[in-house]
């Protein structure tokens, strides 16, 4: 407590103090001359032995006091009591409304620094007094982790706009060139055969890149209105990747990749099948868009301790550690010229990481000397 509190607590119980003590001297006051001495008998009536005698002097009966000691004792040390009750209340009730006083000054006080720190970019030591120092460490952290929340909020917000943006744009080129290429089929009636083949499968490939971008779109907003919900059940995780390795072979022949597939026979997982398939789905898509052409994607699964892991491995340009740390955020693309023909929505890998860390799991990559790795652990169940 500071010496100006200090000294603002002593000035009040002594004026407590001094007030029980005038509220007993005007009780007596009161009692004795107010009301005629009428407390004086009554003390004289209950303390004192009266005696009748006779004054030979004045030639008059008279009376003789003598003091009840026993009886005037037992007064005093009530009247003690009562007097030092009083005194210890006007203490107690003294501190205890200080306390709620210098309470309710220091939560106004920690409230309006909170509001200064919170609103200004002030450094703590210029705000918050030595004796805050708890506060302000605590507060600090606070404000730092609401920052870097911000932050991310932000940057995600950019990266999912700059994404609308450029697919908006580049919706254009494959519609201008499917539009081109139907008017000059309507307008050439006679067209040579293969110049009209060649411009029907150019139209083609405009259309499907059109349909692509469109389903981009679509795939921002059903994550935006999307909630994951799980239906687990026991899956044999072994036949799910082979099923899996078997339905990306058009793709992967149209990429000149392979897979090669080892996994622990029986190898079974719960969870739920449709969100975990999608999971490797989406993995496995990124490692064909980013392997060099002929080389193998090699997957393994298998059973440790406490999980089961289940590795994709491709070889393909190295990823920087800067954008390895980004690869799981959504909205995020690793092609920075835009190549929407190797990345999508920027939404894979985060959906992907969202079903793992629901299922109780964990997913990581790295990347070194042209080898990526996307590693997934799930809980044993």
């Amino acid at each position: 407590m500071k010496v100006k509190d200090k000294t603002k607590f002593l000035i009040f119980l002594i004026l407590c103090i001094c007030l029980t003590l005038g509220l007993g001297f005007g009780i007596y006051y009161l009692t004795d001359v107010v009301f005629n001495g009428s407390f004086l008998d009554w003390l004289t009536e209950h303390y004192f032995f009266i005696e009748s005698q006779y004054d030979p002097e004045k030639g008059i009966p008279g009376y003789s006091y003598r003091p009840n000691w026993p009886k005037i004792k037992e007064f005093v040390f009530s009247l003690f009591l009562v007097m030092l009750t009083l005194w210890a209340l006007s203490i107690y009730l003294a501190a205890h409304f200080n306390a709620q006083r210098q309470v309710r000054k220091t939560i106004s006080k920690t409230s309006r620094m909170l509001h200064t720190y919170m609103h200004h970019d002030l450094d703590s030591n210029d705000v918050f007094p030595p004796a805050y120092a708890e506060v302000a460490t605590q507060i600090v952290q606070i404000k730092s982790t609401m920052q870097r929340h911000e932050q991310a909020m932000k940057d995600e917000t950019d990266r999912k706009n700059d994404l609308i943006t450029y697919l908006a744009h580049d919706l254009k080129t494959p519609l201008t060139s499917v539009i081109g290429h139907l008017d000059l089929l309507e307008e050439a009636a006679d067209m040579p055969d293969a110049q009209r083949r060649k411009y029907i499968h150019i139209t083609l490939e405009k259309a499907l890149r059109l349909e692509k971008l469109i389903n981009e779109f679509f795939e921002i907003t059903r994550y935006n209105l999307q909630q994951i919900i799980l239906e687990k059940e026991v899956i044999d995780l072994s036949f799910m990747l082979m099923q899996l390795t078997d339905e990306f072979y058009p793709l992967l022949s149209s990429h000149s990749n392979t897979i090669e597939l080892q996994t622990e026979e029986d190898l079974t997982v719960y969870g739920d099948s449709m969100k975990l398939a999608r999971v490797f789905n989406n993995i496995l898509k990124n490692a064909i868009s980013y392997s060099y052409p002929h080389t193998p994607i090699k997957v393994y699964a298998g059973k440790r301790e406490k999980d089961i892991f289940i590795c994709f491995i491709n070889q393909g340009k190295t990823i920087p550690a800067e954008k390895l740390n980004a690869i799981f955020e959504k909205f995020f693309r690793m092609d920075e010229a835009r190549n929407t023909n190797t990345g999508g929505a920027g939404l894979g890998l985060a959906i992907a990481k969202e079903i793992v860390t629901l299922h109780g799991g964990l997913i990581s990559a790295s990347s070194e000397n042209e080898m990526t790795t996307f590693s997934v652990s799930l809980p044993l169940y």
